[in-house]
């Protein structure tokens, strides 16, 4: 059984976790190989949006504890960070495509991090988030301590941190953690269409809103008008922005070709 699955459809790859005997829990295969999965989406032009879920009742657990424990398996903390966390993180967020996080069950750890790190995140009225690291004795890593406050204040996000409480994922739309929760049984359904829908937009334009957004969180306001100017413009030399200004004049739906 692969721990990671890969289909492409409508413009969309599907990538997913797929270790669910063990609620999609990390182990270094499986982060290696999703490393390569992100770096192929990433060059294949027949894909416009990617789409991170996993299989069976959880999203992610995090990492296998199993695998650290395990004098013969356990890599090292070291390792596991450099070599497996952060380079996830990294191409998330370098990756010039949206990637939205379909969290169909719980997210915890660096499950719930890496979830938090995609573009869009979608929750099943299922699912659940939470900071388990210092119920270990750990810290938050794969850029919890980045973006976690940054979501939802400083305050709410050091809290959920020391004390390790469970968010639903009701509270997390609320919070502003996640972009919105749905039922159960209209969340497969969700994902497709906010899944084909992001297919058919301007493929280039949001990839460029991924990169001001990434240089948002060190920039000064002056730095980032700057940002912006030289976006707006390489984004006004696409054949998507041609589209949609032709579309718009001749008041018909843009075919947008992500080029």
């Amino acid at each position: 059984m692969n721990s990671i699955e890969l289909k492409i459809e409508n413009k969309i790859a599907y990538i997913t976790l797929n270790r669910p005997e063990v609620f999609n829990s990390f182990n270094r295969e499986m982060a290696l190989r999703l490393q390569d999965t992100l770096d192929a989406c990433e060059v294949n032009d027949e894909v416009r949006v990617i789409v991170l879920t996993g299989n069976g009742k959880a999203f992610c657990a995090g990492q296998d504890l199993k695998e650290v424990t395990s004098p013969e398996l356990n890599p090292g903390f070291k390792k596991i960070l450099e070599e497996h966390y952060n380079p996830i993180i990294l191409r998330i967020r370098n990756i010039e495509k949206p990637i939205i996080a379909a969290v169909n069950g719980v997210a915890a750890g660096a499950g719930a991090n890496i979830a938090l790190a995609c573009d869009v995140v979608v929750a099943s009225e299922k699912a659940s988030f939470i900071q388990a690291f210092s119920l270990i004795g750990l810290i938050p890593d794969s850029a919890g301590t980045f973006f976690l406050p940054r979501l939802i204040g400083f305050q709410k996000a050091s809290a959920l941190m020391m004390l390790g409480d469970k968010v639903s994922a009701e509270e997390a739309e609320r919070l502003g953690m996640i972009y919105k929760y749905v039922p159960s049984e209209e969340f497969q359904e969700t994902i497709q269409k906010l899944a084909l829908k992001m297919a058919q937009m301007p493929t280039k334009a949001l990839g460029l809103i991924k990169k001001t957004l990434n240089q948002s969180f060190t920039n000064n306001l002056e730095q980032q008008l700057s940002v912006e100017s030289k976006y707006q413009i390489k984004a006004a030399s696409s054949e998507d922005y041609q589209e949609g200004v032709s579309a718009f004049i001749e008041k018909r739906k843009p075919n947008f070709r992500g080029k």
